[in-house]
């Protein structure tokens, strides 16, 4: 057959980009938006994972960043694993990323344990400049099919 028929699945490489709104509400759109991208293709990277992950990069976009001007979220899948990404308007990196904490999170604060889980579950993370703010980026590997929750 020539060309591509309906029915074939789209290519293991897909992205998805988005603006959420800067408030607590693009939380549970982007978890929606990593889980959709990740099922839509049969993704092999943990999708409970990336929500988790993905959850606390907007969450602290949306607390750390002033003014009300839309976050973006970028979802990037390929076969190596998926790299998630959100763009916020406020060019400062975000804290202890990609340093090493010498003080562990008080165990009664409701705060300070996103970035931890980040550099702790993600196979890389880190941010960038970008020409309106910094990106900050996580990435997963894909799962190997028999390794997969059912």
């Amino acid at each position: 057959m020539n060309g591509t028929a309906l029915y074939e699945r789209p290519p293991a490489s897909a992205s998805w980009r988005i603006a959420l709104p800067h408030s607590a509400a693009a939380v549970p759109v982007a978890r929606a938006l990593v889980r959709t991208a990740l099922a839509e293709l049969e993704h092999g990277a943990d999708s409970d994972t990336a929500e988790l992950l993905t959850a606390e990069l907007v969450a602290n976009a949306v607390e750390h960043t002033l003014g009300d001007a839309p976050i973006e979220l970028v979802v990037e899948l390929l076969p190596t694993g998926c790299q998630v990404e959100v763009h916020d308007p406020d060019p400062a990196p975000p804290g202890s990323l990609t340093l090493p904490v010498d003080i562990e999170p008080d165990p009664w604060q409701e705060h300070g344990r996103g970035l931890l889980l980040i550099r702790a579950l993600s196979s890389s993370c880190g941010h960038r400049p970008t020409d309106s703010g910094k990106a900050v980026w996580f990435t997963l590997p894909a799962v190997p099919a028999q390794r997969r929750p059912v």
